[in-house]
């Protein structure tokens, strides 16, 4: 089994047909406060956008198409398939207080509110200009995004993975799983036989016989 297809499968979990996804992983507190059980919500429609037609990755560079930060670009840092939903790094957002209590009225902080996939565009890197682009597949057989107006490939972000993989430092997922099978390797030679089996010469003390017994060196 591919390594991404485990970890996908890992990820997955059953949630109620009227469960609402929010910027809060639905494990944390956050998510079950707004989701508490017995509610029933009024029900989000988001438009279905297949996982391999998915364009716009974590890492980034987009332009706001509208709203107060319309013209603006900005690093994509979160990505919410399950809403078509980014955040951009320090724009479009609003003020808010966190930490209120009867004595205190909190901390007023700027929070980075989502944006919808239609509100952004891709930027071109050879002009710096938002494009549209599409998945297309080089001589090689890799799939690449490519401008639409330019024609020139938009490369794919380098951004370490949740598990903390970097998949452009490996050269497929096999050496990655290759990799964790090699971190311990037992053996069943007893440590004298371990060591003449690296063809170091023993120069006395002991010598170790085919049956695993040893005798002494004269």
């Amino acid at each position: 089994m591919r390594l991404t297809a485990f970890l996908s499968m890992a990820a997955k979990a059953a949630f109620p047909h009227d469960y609402r996804f929010g910027t809060n992983r639905p494990w944390t507190i956050a998510a079950k406060r707004m989701n508490p059980p017995g509610k029933k919500r009024r029900k989000v429609f988001v438009e279905p956008i297949p996982y391999d037609e998915w364009s716009v990755f974590r890492g980034d560079t987009v332009e706001i198409l509208s709203g107060k930060d319309k013209g603006k670009q900005g690093k994509v840092t979160q990505v919410f398939r399950h809403r078509n939903w980014v955040i951009l790094e320090g724009l479009n957002t609003h003020f808010r207080y966190i930490g209120k209590s009867a004595n205190y009225r909190g901390t007023y902080i700027a929070s980075e509110a989502p944006l919808l996939l239609r509100d952004i565009s891709l930027i071109d890197p050879t002009d710096r200009k938002p494009t549209e682009v599409e998945w297309r597949f080089t001589e090689e057989g890799e799939k690449v995004r490519v401008s639409v107006r330019t024609g020139r490939i938009v490369p794919k972000p380098v951004v370490q993975r949740r598990d903390g993989i970097i998949p452009q430092q490996w050269k497929g997922e096999q050496a990655i799983i290759s990799q964790v099978l090699c971190w311990y390797c037992p053996h069943t030679m007893y440590s004298q036989l371990m060591i003449m089996s690296t063809g170091i010469i023993n120069t006395g003390g002991f010598s170790g016989n085919a049956n695993g017994t040893y005798s002494s060196v004269v």
